[in-house]
């Protein structure tokens, strides 16, 4: 593909995924509650705050679950999370977090590797990723691509394509969305 119409895509998904941004926001409680770790082998730093764990991973931290194989969990001064979880070909890594508000709306997300920044409260989901909303269930908009970089506190998704040559040629398609029509608020 002509490097021309893959900065035209890239821009064209980058305006598609601003008006893709849901009305709510990740569940702000999940921030104070406690990170369960479930795994089938667990290394603690307590100076250097990091976690290494391997084999059949379950995180929990309030209504966030993720997945996986192998984890890396880096613990800041100020208690902020930096996780990095990877799947393994038979598994991916995956992740699933309820949207705050009233109805029963989540964020789901697979990939090769998860990357979470509980700071900055950003997601990076990479390697054959999908990123999907869902609503009582139903699924109503859909992200695929190489890479995905979805910003809760700008609530912005972004679609990044492989960066190398053969990665390019072993990819599905650079970047995909479905996004379902919003329902328009009436004036009063």
């Amino acid at each position: 593909m002509p490097k021309t119409l893959v900065t035209l895509s890239l821009i064209t998904l980058s305006i598609c995924c601003t008006c893709f941004s849901p009305i709510t926001k990740a569940e702000k409680a999940d921030r104070d509650k406690a990170l369960v770790l479930n795994a089938d082998a667990v290394s603690i730093d307590d100076v250097d705050q990091r976690y290494i764990l391997k084999g059949d991973i379950l995180l929990v931290k309030g209504s966030i679950v993720i997945t996986g194989e192998n984890a890396d969990i880096q613990i800041d001064p100020e208690g902020y999370q930096a996780i990095q979880i990877k799947g393994t070909p038979e598994r991916v890594a995956s992740i699933r977090e309820r949207r705050e508000g009233p109805a029963e709306e989540f964020m789901q997300g697979r990939g090769k590797e998860i990357l979470y920044d509980n700071k900055n409260e950003v997601l990076t989901l990479i390697g054959e990723a999908n990123f999907k909303r869902l609503l009582n269930m139903q699924t109503l908009d859909t992200l695929s691509g190489w890479k995905i970089q979805y910003d809760d506190q700008k609530q912005r998704y972004l679609v990044i394509p492989p960066t190398t040559e053969t990665a390019l040629l072993n990819s599905p398609p650079l970047a995909r969305a479905i996004l379902t029509p919003r329902r328009k608020t009436p004036i009063k």
